[in-house]
This record gives structure tokens, C-alpha cells and sequence, in this order.
């Protein structure tokens, strides 16, 4: 799936909306345009959960590095979002920052959306919802696609193979991994002392495994979030 904030705009009562788009590259089926008040983290994950619930999950997502698929202030970017992905076993896949082509097929939609959709906007948010959704169902099931043979996306979209689960699977490490919690602070405890991973990771458990003397890796599930170096005492970017 590919998944973006498609830039904000005002309404005609001058409040903001933030629109949420969910959509399966292969096809070009939009899932979701949600007007949202703003780009945080708690509207998204109740969109993405019903999407998933339809729809089943994805092996990868494409998003790009803004709120709120990504943070600056997080070790590994992760937000409350992405952490769920990962826990879902989905891979987050983030464009290089400044090239959206790299979600090109979503920004063509977005260019669209954009046109039919916003221009003018609505007076309020319930009344620009309301054209969301008449955009949508037009773009999956009316307007027939060039890049797919001039068939319409409804015709071509599948479910997703992996059903959204009743309940979401804990995070488990091999036997290798030294595994620690995370405390409520945001903090573990390492060989005697504090350090600081993040709190969006509070009460998870991460896991650590010696590549190096003085190296370790820091994983949260499959994904390595950085290396701790023992000689200057610091986490450091999964690059260095």
C-alpha cells in the first residue's frame, strides 16, 4: 500500500483540513481520503486499522518522512503508527526525503484529487468528506485508467493475502538478542546504567545483539533502530 497527507488546504470556514490517502499502487484503488483536522498520529491509526480490517495488510508501505509516518524525535523515526506496522510484520518503506516521485502513482492521484476535489473547497469539513467520497467512488469504479488498459481500479484490486489479526502479535527476538523492556520513561537498563531509547516504545521489548567489541545493534522487531557505541557512550544512525 502507499499512504500520504495530501497537502493542506483551507475550508470555507477557514479551519484546515489535512486529507489522509490510502491507495494500492497496483491497481490505483484508493482505499481511504480522510479530511482530518491535522496530521497526528491517533486519527490515522483508527483509518489504517479499517482499512486493514476490509482489506487485509500489505508486505510493504510507502509513505514519506512527515507526520505521521515518521519523527525526527524518535530513534528510527518510529511513531505510534509505524510502530503498529512493524508489529503487523509490514515493512515501511520511506521515499528519500524531497523525490515524492518516488510514490509517483499516489502523487498522480493526489494531482487529481486535488482538482476534482478541492477546487474550491467545501464549506466545512462534513460537506468536504461528503466530495471525498464522491471523488473516490468515481476513481475506483467509474473513470476508466490509461496505465491499466482503460479498465477502472474496482476491477482490478484483490485483497491483501494476511488478514488484520483479532488481536496484534507480541514481538519476540532469538535467542541471540539480549532483550530488554522498555520503561514507561522511555528508558532501558544496560550494563548498570539508564539510556534513553523512546517512548514510543514504553512498556515493548527491544533487543540488542553484539556485532562489535564496543557495538551493538538495536532492533524493535525486525527493524534495526540504531547502534549503540559503548566507547562514546551514544546511540548512533543504523548507517554509521
Amino acid at each position: 500500500m502507499s499512504a500520504d497527507h495530501k497537502g493542506e488546504f483551507r475550508l470555507g470556514n477557514r479551519r484546515y483540513c489535512y486529507p489522509l490517502t490510502i491507495a494500492d499502487p497496483a491497481s490505483r484503488f484508493v482505499f481511504a481520503i480522510e479530511a482530518q483536522t491535522s496530521t497526528s498520529v491517533e486519527p490515522a491509526l483508527a483509518v489504517f486499522e479499517l482499512v486493514f480490517r476490509e482489506w487485509g495488510m500489505p508486505e510493504q508501505m510507502i509513505t514519506d518522512n512527515g507526520c505521521p509516518f515518521c519523527t525526527t524525535r524518535a530513534l528510527g523515526g518510529l511513531t505510534e503508527l509505524s510502530k503498529m506496522w512493524i508489529k503487523l510484520g509490514i515493512q515501511h518503506v520511506r521515499i528519500v526525503p524531497g523525490r515524492p516521485q518516488e510514490n509517483g502513482i499516489h502523487e498522480r492521484m493526489h494531482r487529481t484529487l486535488k482538482q476534482d476535489a478541492t477546487r474550491p473547497p467545501e464549506a466545512n469539513m462534513k460537506n468536504q468528506q461528503y466530495r471525498f467520497d464522491g471523488f473516490k467512488r468515481e476513481f475506483n469504479h467509474v473513470r476508466p485508467h490509461q496505465a491499466l488498459g482503460q479498465e477502472t481500479p474496482a476491477s482490478l484490486v484483490k485483497p491483501y493475502r494476511r488478514p488484520y489479526p483479532s488481536c496484534v502479535p507480541a514481538i519476540e527476538y532469538p535467542s541471540s538478542f539480549e532483550v530488554r523492556k522498555v520503561r514507561s520513561n522511555g528508558q532501558i537498563k544496560w550494563k548498570g546504567d539508564l539510556l534513553f531509547v523512546s517512548e514510543v516504545l514504553r512498556d515493548e521489548p527491544v533487543g540488542l545483539i553484539q556485532v562489535e567489541d564496543d557495538r551493538w545493534y538495536l532492533y524493535f522487531g525486525t527493524v534495526h533502530l540504531a547502534s549503540w557505541n559503548e566507547r562514546t557512550s551514544k546511540f548512533e544512525s543504523p548507517v554509521s
